[in-house]
Parts: C-alpha cells; sequence; structure tokens
C-alpha cells in the first residue's frame, strides 16, 4: 500500500495527522453502528480509520483517483464500506437515503466548502447532521452578522 500521496493543491487537500485532534474529532461525531455515516473526502483515511470502527457501513465520496486503491486497501477488513469516486459538488446525496437520515463529515477544503455547504442545503430534509472541519475565514463569514466586514457568502 502506497503512502507516498502528496496533497494536491487543486484538490486543496489538506490531511490530518495529529491523533489527538482526530479523537475529538470522532468523538463530536459520536458514531454508531446504526448510522447512515458518509464522509466527504476521507483522503488518507486518517479520520475514517477511527469512524469505521464505530460504523462499519459507510460510504466514502473522494475525487482523487489516485486514493482510491489506497482507500481500498486501507479498509480491505470493512467489506461494508462503500468508496464512491466523485466529486463531492456534483454527488447526488439522494442516493445515500435509505429510511435513515444521512450524517455528513469531512476535511473540506477552502475552495469547496461554501459551494458544498449550499449544494447539501438542496439535500436538507434527507440530512440528520454535519460535522465539517473548515478554515477559519469560511467559519469567520458563516458566522458573521449582515454589515461585518466578515459577513458575505
Amino acid at each position: 500500500m502506497n503512502t507516498d500521496h502528496k496533497p494536491r493543491k487543486r484538490f486543496g487537500q489538506n490531511f490530518l495527522i495529529d491523533q489527538q485532534v482526530i479523537g475529538q474529532i470522532v468523538s463530536a461525531i459520536n458514531p454508531s453502528a446504526e448510522d447512515n455515516l458518509i464522509e466527504i473526502g476521507p483522503g488518507m483515511a486518517a479520520i475514517t480509520e477511527h469512524l469505521v470502527k464505530r460504523c462499519p457501513t459507510m460510504s466514502l465520496v473522494e475525487l482523487d483517483r489516485d486514493l482510491i486503491e489506497f482507500l481500498h486497501q486501507k479498509l480491505a477488513d470493512y467489506p461494508d464500506v462503500t468508496i464512491i469516486n466523485s466529486d463531492a459538488l456534483k454527488t447526488d446525496y439522494s442516493q445515500f437515503f435509505k429510511g435513515d437520515k444521512i450524517r455528513l463529515v469531512g476535511n473540506l477544503p477552502y475552495n469547496i466548502s461554501t459551494p458544498l455547504l449550499f449544494h447539501l442545503l438542496e439535500a436538507r430534509t434527507i440530512i440528520k447532521d454535519m460535522h465539517f472541519m473548515l478554515q477559519r475565514e469560511v467559519v469567520d463569514r458563516l458566522c458573521a452578522a449582515p454589515g461585518d466586514k466578515c459577513y458575505g457568502r
């Protein structure tokens, strides 16, 4: 299994490696085996390998074709993980709805954060919750009040 993948600027990749931070993220998500969990942009599976232990049936949406085989190998012990090579911005999230609302998680690149959130709003009736790691500038914009210098789409 090749673990030498370099983050690609064109995908805005930034891989998490701090195990303490990953542990805090997984605790916040608190996944269970009954969840309909989808991870957007699993990358090198740093969060995925912890999520899948608690939710062995989950789906991954990964754009980078070079990571698909890596993910298949890394998660080979979890046959109920579905790996989809797709652009998160073009993915129809209703395909994951099988009666249980979906839970979304991901470490999102800056360049797709806002467009993805707007895309996901279209599927809001089938989404239970979303747990995303976002850059501070995106969060500042989301939390800003009208008239604030950070306010905007």
